[in-house]
């Protein structure tokens, strides 16, 4: 298992709160670009979709960078951390067969931030669908190809 300094603080004081709603960060093995490929940034998504149907979330907004994923979420059923291996495990498995894909895809870790007022998940969903302006990808966030919101922006 890889170990990254600071790891184990992701880890302190995770609590999973059903009908919490998170910001979610996690990020490729040695951030590699992984999902510069379309089909791979759409597996990604995909995969978010089939959780929210699934009911085990509340998709908000998400944005699939390169190297690293944000996303926005009621959590609704079971844990982070389950949701998370889930989530990882399937587009790992996906990614591998459907692309020909070797090696690790996702870092073991992954960041969350529990958002707790209405103003604060507004602002949570500007910032993490701003990614792609802040990285000097796109000007305007409608222009990059792999986002979701789940209101009008």
């Amino acid at each position: 298992m890889e170990f990254i300094k600071g790891s184990k603080n992701l880890r302190k004081g995770r609590v999973s709160i059903a009908g919490q709603y998170y910001l979610i960060t996690t990020v490729t093995i040695n951030k590699t670009e992984v999902f510069k490929e379309k089909r791979a940034a759409d597996i990604v998504l995909n995969s978010l979709y089939w959780l929210d149907h699934q009911n085990r979330i509340d998709l908000q907004a998400a944005v699939v960078m390169p190297d690293h994923l944000y996303f926005i979420a009621r959590l609704n059923k079971g844990t982070l951390s389950g949701l998370m291996h889930s989530l990882k495990s399937y587009t790992s498995k996906q990614i591998k067969a459907k692309l020909n894909h070797t090696g690790t895809i996702w870092q073991t870790q992954y960041h969350d931030h529990a958002i707790r007022k209405d103003e604060e998940l507004k602002e949570m969903m500007i910032y993490c669908l701003q990614n792609p302006v802040r990285a000097n990808m796109v000007n305007d966030f409608h222009d990059y190809p792999y986002w979701y919101c789940k209101f009008n922006v």
